[in-house]
Parts: C-alpha cells; structure tokens; sequence
C-alpha cells in the first residue's frame, strides 16, 4: 500500500521517528505487529524491511503510523534521509499481536533500545482499555549510554513509573536493565500481574534465565532480520520448544514476532 512521509526526524544520535499517511483502507494494526517498509521504485536494496508500529491513529479518511527507527545498515540510512511528501510502500501489519489482557492489576514493561517502540504502542492500547485506573504499568527501560535513550517523554506519558538504567551508569541505575529489574521482582505477584519484553537479544536471555525460578508470565517480541516477512523464504526463524518438550523451529515473521519468552532456544 502506498503511503506519504509527513516527517522524517531525527530524534536523537542514530535515531528518527517517521511518520506516514496512508488510505483509510489500511488495517488497524495490533500491539506488537510489524510492517515491511520500501521507498516506492527503489529496486536497491529490493525487499522491504520490518519496522515495528510506535503509534498508530485513524482519522476520517486516511491513518497515521509513526515508526521509531536506528540507522543501523544500507537500508536504515537511505531511509534516514528522505523528505516529506516522498513515496513508501508499506504493507501489513504483519505477524502475531501481544495478548493483552485486563485480569491483571500490575503491567511490566521491560525495553531495550529501539524496542521502546512496539512497547509504547502496547503502552497506549492498555491506556485506552484499563478499567478506570485498576491496571498500573510500570517500564523498565535500558540504553547503552544517556545518548542512546530514546522515546524516554512518551513512555512517561504513559507509565506513572518508569526505570532506566544505563550500561556504563550516566543516566539512572548503572548496569543492564534485567539487574535492576531483578531487585524489583518480589513486587510482582505472578497472581495479578504479567510481563512484555522487547530488546537486543542478550537481553530477552538474561530475563528467561531470570524467570526460570519465577512463574511470572511474559512475552517476548523477538527483532530479527527477516527477508519477505510472510513465512516464505524462513530466513528468520529460531529454535522453540512447547510445553511438552517438542522442539520446533518457528518463523518469527509468521509466527512471531511474539513468544512466550519460555518456548525459545537460547543457544
């Protein structure tokens, strides 16, 4: 589908939000999902590229998406400087959705980098169905260094309680953020609440080991390099195994991008 760049800004070092009108006919997508995005008549680089959803609004007669990326390769950087009114095309939303449920009291947000985005979006949709106040969010959110934190005011919109910590300590508490979510996680009744995780690898890892001896339930939004972003080429899919033991391989675009952080396969 064919979509118009409204902006293209650069946030912070390395980092733009995006933001896109398209036709009303586009779907509304959910928490979680992705879209492949191209500059329309590019045929270098010739697929798409997955970026997941930071916000998402339906007006009368088109819809906005913005979408939070790091320029991190060939792709990322052509992108980075195309102006407004330029020519995408965007399609999706693609792939499996958080669950988002309300039988819970406490929501825990853990992030990593760029996966402040889908986080936020999900951030959002609890805003808008919370039952008058009785679900609280709380966000964990990590970065390198204090210049490489970013969407810091939306999520403080939208989270009374946010933590941040910082790999070499200028912002907040120093060390990865699953350590100091470690020493909150006796305030998390896996009764009346449930976690969403979304991040660099390393660090979705440390936190399945640290819910090994702790039933909290999460899901894992998995960022992998993917090719069609429909299951076709199954360029992107990881080693999982069910509840029963049997061990699979899923594709994260198909499958995924959600898991329960429990059935993947680490190493």
């Amino acid at each position: 589908m064919r979509g118009r760049i409204i902006r293209n800004t650069k946030i912070i070092g390395g980092h733009f939000l995006l933001t896109v009108t398209l036709p009303e006919s586009f779907q509304t997508p959910m928490p979680g999902q992705f879209v492949m995005v191209r500059e329309k008549g590019r045929l270098d680089p010739l697929l798409g590229r997955p970026f997941s959803i930071y916000s998402f609004e339906r007006l009368s007669n088109s819809v906005i998406i913005e979408i939070l990326y790091k320029v991190v390769g060939k792709q990322t950087t052509l992108l980075s400087i195309l102006k407004e009114d330029v020519l995408l095309e965007i399609y999706g939303p693609y792939g499996s959705a958080f669950d988002v449920t309300a039988n819970v009291q406490k929501i825990v947000l853990i992030c990593g980098g760029i996966g402040i985005a889908p986080i936020t979006f999900l951030a959002t949709h609890y805003q808008r169905i919370k039952d008058a106040g009785r679900v609280k969010l709380f966000c964990y959110l990590g970065a390198q260094e204090a210049s490489k934190l970013v969407g810091v005011e939306r999520i403080k919109e939208l989270c009374p309680d946010v933590f941040i910590s910082t790999d070499d300590g200028s912002v907040g508490y120093h060390g990865f953020i699953t350590e100091f979510f470690l020493q909150h996680i006796a305030l998390y009744d896996p009764g009346d609440a449930t976690m969403y995780a979304c991040g660099p690898r390393p660090m979705l890892k440390r936190l399945s080991e640290i819910l090994t001896v702790n039933p909290l339930s999460c899901q894992a939004s998995l960022e992998e390099r993917m090719a069609c972003g429909v299951g076709a080429c199954l360029g992107c899919s990881i080693a999982t195994q069910d509840r029963e033991g049997e061990n699979s391989y899923k594709r994260v675009c198909k499958d995924g991008p959600v898991f329960d952080i429990r059935d993947i396969i680490w190493n």
